[in-house]
């Protein structure tokens, strides 16, 4: 999937009065994304969420830094570290940063959310994709360039999330075309301590479940009592 929407919604206040009291219906734990256009907005949204009845809050650093040229804040080490750092101060929930993967060195990224003081990092976002019209040569979305999401982007994901486990010792969620069991297995193997599923959603709404079953069948299979025993237990060639 090719997407340029956007990170537009209605804002924190609205999600605190409208949103939040939807999700509490329901028994599951409530991560927040966070996202802004400066280091301002992070820590003034930040600070609205800390004082929500959640459960964590997931730092977007893939967002354009209108204060830095719109390089995305995640795109060095000093720029996830400063974001952290500063929204770690207003915040005393579960902290998760989101990677972004067009980077040159994934592993160093991730240091700096751990030195920020984040408890975890979510990785990967999308890839900058790009479709071209070729009767109208011109790209087919809007803002030229979008974020390319669902399996295609698989094996770059489960390789970050391997050079990050060796990097960090904090816990990583990982996801990035998850669509089977096998699929977040990989993940696991490569040091994810979780996972997530986005566009496999779009194909199939029961495929989380689905990914549950198959990772059920995959323990059953191969005498695991425990997930957990099985991440970053990958052996290299």
């Amino acid at each position: 999937m090719l997407n340029s929407i956007g990170l537009q919604n209605p804002g924190v206040e609205y999600f605190a009065e409208n949103d939040l009291p939807f999700l509490k219906k329901f028994d599951t734990a409530i991560i927040v994304n966070a996202c802004g256009s400066t280091i301002e907005d992070y820590i003034d949204v930040c600070k609205i969420l800390d004082t929500l009845d959640i459960d964590g809050v997931e730092l977007n650093l893939s967002c354009p830094n209108v204060k830095n040229g719109c390089m995305a804040f995640g795109s060095s080490y000093e720029g996830v570290k400063e974001v952290t750092s500063k929204v770690r101060k207003v915040l005393n929930k579960p902290l998760i940063v989101k990677l972004t993967p067009n980077v040159a060195n994934i592993a160093e990224i991730a240091k700096g959310a751990k030195d920020g003081g984040a408890d975890g990092v979510s990785l990967i976002n999308t890839l900058l994709g790009m479709k071209i019209d070729i009767e109208k040569r011109k790209p087919v979305l809007a803002n030229n360039t979008g974020g390319l999401s669902g399996p295609a982007i698989r094996p770059v994901a489960v390789r970050m999330v391997y050079d990050v486990a060796k990097a960090v010792d904090i816990p990583i969620l990982g996801m990035g075309g998850i669509v089977k069991g096998e699929d977040a297995i990989e993940f696991m193997l490569a040091g994810a301590t979780a996972i997530s599923i986005g566009a496999g959603n779009f194909i199939d709404p029961y495929t989380s479940l689905n990914v549950i079953s198959e990772i059920e069948d995959y323990m059953e299979k191969h005498n695991i009592e425990n997930i957990n025993d099985i991440v970053g237990k990958v052996e290299m060639n």
